[in-house]
């Protein structure tokens, strides 16, 4: 922590992963950048990943890979609109697929980040016995999380 963080009185991050899901208009991970803004170093990053969901075989068989091409390029485009809002020195966008919660986990380290910041819904009784996946982070995180609601 340097001194500008001490006298402000607020940590300041350097490296900051915010985990971004695009439903709803992107209004919940918009929200989320917006804290990061405030979280992070003058000199920080903030990177913004996005996890796709793993095509079953049985279906990626049936879609026509331009078709998931033309889908993951969409995703980068609502991806860098939102990154926009983010206010860092150094901003990345990074897509990725498989399972959210490890993906996450993957990126922050990649990013060798400080903090991740995720959303999360208000838990319904399936989450207490499959967890969500930012009961996932939180539980695997070797860094600070922040879950927002």
């Amino acid at each position: 922590m340097d001194a500008k963080s001490i006298l402000k009185g607020v940590i300041m991050y350097k490296s900051i992963v915010v985990a971004v899901a695009l439903f709803n208009k992107g209004a919940t991970s918009r929200a989320l950048i917006q804290k990061a803004n405030k979280l992070v170093d003058p000199d920080g990053s903030i990177t913004l990943v996005h996890v796709l969901d793993e095509v079953p075989a049985y279906l990626a068989a049936a879609v026509a890979r331009e078709q998931l091409l033309q889908h993951r390029k969409a995703i980068r485009e609502q991806l860098e609109a939102l990154s926009s809002v983010a206010k860092a020195k150094n901003v990345d966008v990074d897509i990725r697929g498989g399972r959210p919660s490890e993906n996450i986990l993957a990126c922050a380290e990649d990013c060798k980040a400080d903090l991740i910041m995720i959303a999360s819904h208000k838990p319904g009784m399936s989450d207490y016995f499959i967890g969500s996946t930012a009961a996932r982070v939180v539980r695997h995180s070797q860094v600070s999380v922040l879950v927002a609601r």
